[in-house]
């Protein structure tokens, strides 16, 4: 783990008696410090120190992309404040149950699909990344993937009760009572191509994610058309399919540190995401998706 240098603590240190009330602040403000580096070569976020208290931010900060078809993406880029931001960093990297999801495959029945009949036994890692997953009582159990995650309580994490509350005063007419979590380690922890639509979610669900660290590339790109296949074989006019086909098939956004994306309408049905493998993203991100269990 890379920390904060030499000539960073020595300052902090000497400055300790005007600025700090006791050794637990010093310690906190250092592995603020510590986390800073650990995500700072790939988001370089500005240094903000200001201390009034977090709020969302306001609807005038809302991009909203129409993707066509009833399916629409809202980005927030400042949702949380910079140093709240942090604080939750810091707490969900340390405090949530992580695990990264692998199958033990051994026998040769098991092994021939994979690897043509090597007879030794192996783990497969499942996601390139960690996970956990948080939701209320009573609920269906997810599965995706071939995978089912155990359950925990939000009263189990208290702060993401306190970012689920946030989210739905940002969204009134929304409501989430589910949470996946994902931790990227670095560039190499990905999610491929996929669209949320579980029939547990429904035919329209909304998704709404929320990122902290190391700014990710996010991409969106359409669903071939499997009937069509280019044809207007729909029998729709031709300037009702010109105004259709005006939206475009692919869209990237950029995920700040303290950014909400929300995903609404048809977007699972029609459009897949991904969040790709990227050479210098060599720094921690977390990424919280809040979903509706029908």
């Amino acid at each position: 783990t890379i920390g904060p240098s030499r000539v960073e603590f020595a300052a902090i240190f000497f400055y300790a008696p005007k600025h700090f009330e006791s050794l637990p602040t010093l310690m906190a403000t250092v592995t603020k410090l510590n986390l800073k580096e650990e995500t700072g070569d790939c988001h370089r976020l500005e240094a903000e120190q200001s201390e009034a208290p977090a709020e969302i931010s306001d609807s005038r900060t809302k991009r909203v992309v129409e993707l066509g078809n009833g399916s629409e993406v809202i980005y927030m880029p400042r949702f949380l404040n910079y140093d709240q931001s942090w604080d939750f960093l810091e707490y969900l990297n340390k405090n949530i149950p992580w695990n990264r999801p692998t199958i033990r495959v051994f026998g040769r029945s098991c092994v021939q699909v994979l690897i043509f009949l090597l007879p030794f036994s192996f783990n497969f890692t499942l996601f390139p990344r960690d996970t956990c997953y948080v939701a209320s009582e009573g609920l269906p159990q997810l599965v995706y993937s071939g995978y089912q995650p155990h359950a925990y309580s939000w009263d189990e994490f208290p702060p993401l009760k306190d970012i689920l509350d946030a989210v739905h005063k940002a969204f009134p007419g929304s409501r989430f009572n589910s949470l996946l979590l994902n931790r990227y380690k670095g560039g190499d922890d990905y999610v491929g191509w996929h669209a949320d639509d579980e029939k547990l979610y429904g035919p329209t669900p909304e998704i709404a994610s929320l990122s902290f660290g190391c700014e990710r590339e996010f991409l969106l790109k359409k669903k071939p058309d499997k009937t069509s296949r280019g044809k207007n074989t729909s029998g729709e006019s031709p300037r009702k399919r010109l105004k259709k086909d005006a939206f475009p098939d692919k869209h990237s956004f950029v995920l700040k540190h303290g950014s909400l994306l929300v995903m609404r309408g048809y977007t699972q049905r029609d459009w897949l995401h991904s969040v790709p493998k990227r050479v210098k993203a060599d720094s921690l991100r977390i990424n919280l998706t809040f979903r509706l269990v029908l």
